[in-house]
């Protein structure tokens, strides 16, 4: 059905999560190509379409409000299925010799993917690739239907049908804003951490996995969501912006904890490492441009 003529442009969907991401509205209009005054127009046209106030301003930088985090959650779903679009097309244009379908979970897609892609599409200038990004759950059941030739997952589940080749390493950390009450002790409990709502993916990421995994080898329950977001980086930018811990890659969080915007938190007994995966159909060989772009990796 057609969508209602008051649904927000993509481009200033793009332009507000750029806001929550980088921390303020110049900076985002510097990414965008756009004057300050120009973005700042657009930001506040897009409240009014939406009838929310989006972000508090001030002097140091605009942060999302609590409707605006969750506005940027599914605004990122939204611009991922686009850029899916635009890869999409692009490859299916290109008049090139071969073509690769990769699918990856957040993670590995936002911190490893960007540079192993560049490094691999300079030396392949003639090929595309086609990148999905999707949870774990949704990239091993792409590969099982045929809709991609190689995955990558960081979910510690067991995978049947699947042949998979490790291509690097990972540790889940907690983190609070530098407000937050851990924050001043920077330890807690595993217990406390087990009790305590957090800021997560949703059902199917293997981050979540990861965690409830570990809590389940301690004895502890199912870890508790606060707040569900679809994304890595929305996850982050909510517990930048908030007041909520969250448990989550080392990748994802480094340069935050390095400028102090977040605190790692110390959690006794527990530990998560986990291995990065390349995934494919078992029983199957793998596209030449695969088994290349593997071979480059590791």
């Amino acid at each position: 059905m057609p969508l209602p003529a008051s649904f927000p442009e993509l481009a200033s969907l793009d332009l507000f999560v750029s806001v929550v991401e980088l921390g303020s509205v110049s900076r985002a209009a510097a990414a965008h190509g756009v004057s300050q005054p120009s973005a700042s127009s657009r930001i506040k046209h897009l409240e009014r379409q939406l009838g929310m106030r989006l972000l508090d301003r001030g002097p140091s930088g605009s942060l999302p409000t609590d409707a605006g985090v969750v506005v940027a959650g599914w605004a990122e779903t939204i611009l991922r299925a686009a850029h899916e679009l635009e890869a999409g097309l692009s490859a299916f244009q290109a008049a090139q010799a071969g073509r690769l379908r990769i699918v990856a979970s957040f993670t590995i897609a936002e911190y490893l993917l960007p540079q192993w892609l560049d490094r691999f599409s300079r030396d392949h200038p003639r090929d595309s690739i086609a990148l999905e990004v999707a949870n774990s759950t949704t990239v091993i059941d792409r590969l099982r239907h045929g809709a991609a030739d190689l995955g990558f997952i960081e979910t510690p589940s067991e995978l049947d049908g699947l042949d998979e080749a490790i291509v690097g390493n990972d540790e889940l950390v907690t983190v609070v804003a530098p407000s937050h009450p851990w924050a001043t002790p920077r330890t807690v409990p595993v217990e406390a951490l087990a009790a305590t709502p957090l800021v997560m993916r949703e059902a199917g990421s293997g981050t979540r996995a990861a965690l409830a995994a570990a809590l389940r080898d301690l004895g502890l329950g199912e870890p508790s969501a606060v707040l569900e977001l679809g994304s890595t980086s929305a996850v982050r930018a909510a517990v930048v912006h908030g007041n909520s811990p969250t448990v989550i890659s080392r990748l994802a969080v480094a340069a935050e904890v390095a400028a102090g915007q977040l605190v790692e938190i110390d959690v006794p007994g527990l530990s998560v490492a986990r291995h990065l995966r390349a995934v494919w159909p078992a029983g199957t060989a793998l596209p030449s441009l695969a088994r290349e772009l593997l071979d480059d990796i590791r």
